[in-house]
């Protein structure tokens, strides 16, 4: 595959049109085709962009032999099946998170990459966030220390949103926030216990079959001393968006601002207590891409949708996420997370709910997350 530039179809084109201009500049890649079930939208993206190659019917893309990986960004009920589908087709998978929504189509997806060869990743934007790049830079460099705890939030108001979001379980996308988690120390969940607080209106809880307002949930991380502490929400309670991840070593600690916009903070041991905190400006981390797609650690094409608004652009992530998957395919070596790394982190999220339904009970991750 190193012999040539590798062909991606971007299944989706709402939040997924972002991706078309990074795919177009990077080396190694070819912007082929798109994928989009409304034919108008379909064309408006592909004439803004100058991609010639248009499917609005997904088995047509899987059916292409010039496409060979699918980078899909549709509504979270279709990411399982069209993993699956593309697996069996015979094409590569990146697709944004969460990875499913069920225990048994996490599984499916990790029994087809061991059974075809072929690579998927989770396109999780927070684990490539110049956020998350400064705090495990630090943590590899030994700045912060012996690792004490790690504790993440998402919060967010999802009226107004597409109405399937309606019959979402806030912890069935938990992946935001177990993902930098489990993802700084590279490590697997082994157990969950979580609870329910307060309750949301009548129409969310008969379209999600969640009662809860708050799904809280602490997580015990496999072969190690560390616990961590995650929540979430997407109705019914005030809060601004936050999407936060919180690290507290021996010798450093890391506080995700309050308010969006504002600085984060180090707290530093030893100090004299006034001086404990620090504000801290987290710094770009392109150098760290091939130099034609370093703008886009900053560039958003559309500001005004709704992932955007909320999601303070993804934390610079995009180009990241694009190069990992191309390098890997390149260098024929396992994307960061992989299919078992996104099933475990995924199913953080489904067994918390389990949990949280049955009152707390301790639900251990699936064995094939742990391999």
């Amino acid at each position: 595959m190193a012999t040539r530039s590798l062909r991606v179809a971007i299944i989706g084109l709402g939040f997924g049109a972002e991706f078309i201009p990074i795919y177009q500049k990077h080396p190694q890649a070819e912007m082929y085709a798109i994928c989009q079930r409304n034919t108008e939208r379909l064309h408006q993206i592909g004439d803004t962009f100058g991609v010639p190659v248009r499917y609005h019917r997904y088995e047509d893309v899987l059916a292409d032999p010039n496409v060979d990986f699918v980078h899909i960004n549709s509504p979270i009920p279709d990411h399982a099946w069209m993993s699956v589908e593309a697996l069996k087709a015979g094409k590569h998978v990146m697709c944004t998170v969460p990875m499913a929504t069920t225990v048994e189509d996490c599984r499916r997806i990790v029994e087809l990459v061991r059974e075809t060869g072929l690579k998927y990743m989770m396109a999780e934007t927070v684990v490539y966030s110049r956020e998350f790049l400064f705090i495990r830079e630090m943590y590899q460099k030994g700045e912060l220390g012996r690792i004490q705890y790690l504790q993440a939030s998402h919060t967010q108001d999802m009226d107004g949103w597409p109405e399937y979001w309606e019959r979402m379980i806030p912890m069935h996308y938990a992946t935001h926030v177990v993902g930098p988690c489990l993802g700084l120390m590279d490590s697997r969940a082994e157990y969950v216990s979580c609870f329910g607080s307060g309750s949301v209106r009548d129409d969310i809880r008969e379209k999600s079959g969640n009662p809860f307002a708050i799904e809280s949930c602490h997580i015990k991380i496999k072969d190690s001393d560390v616990a961590a502490h995650i929540w979430r929400f997407l109705y019914d309670t005030a809060r601004q968006y936050r999407e936060s991840f919180d690290v507290y070593g021996s010798k450093r600690s890391f506080e995700w601002t309050l308010v969006e916009g504002e600085p984060h903070i180090l707290h530093t041991a030893k100090k004299p207590e006034p001086e404990i905190p620090s504000k801290v400006q987290v710094p770009d981390y392109a150098h760290l891409l091939p130099e034609p797609i370093r703008p886009f650690t900053q560039a958003i094409h559309d500001p005004q949708h709704r992932s955007f608004i909320q999601g303070a652009g993804h934390g610079g992530s995009h180009p990241h996420l694009v190069h990992e998957f191309v390098s890997a395919l390149v260098q024929d070596r396992d994307p960061w997370p992989n299919a078992v790394q996104a099933a475990n982190w995924t199913c953080v999220g489904i067994c918390a709910h389990q949990s949280a339904m049955e009152g707390g009970r301790i639900v251990s991750l699936p064995d094939f997350t742990l391999a």
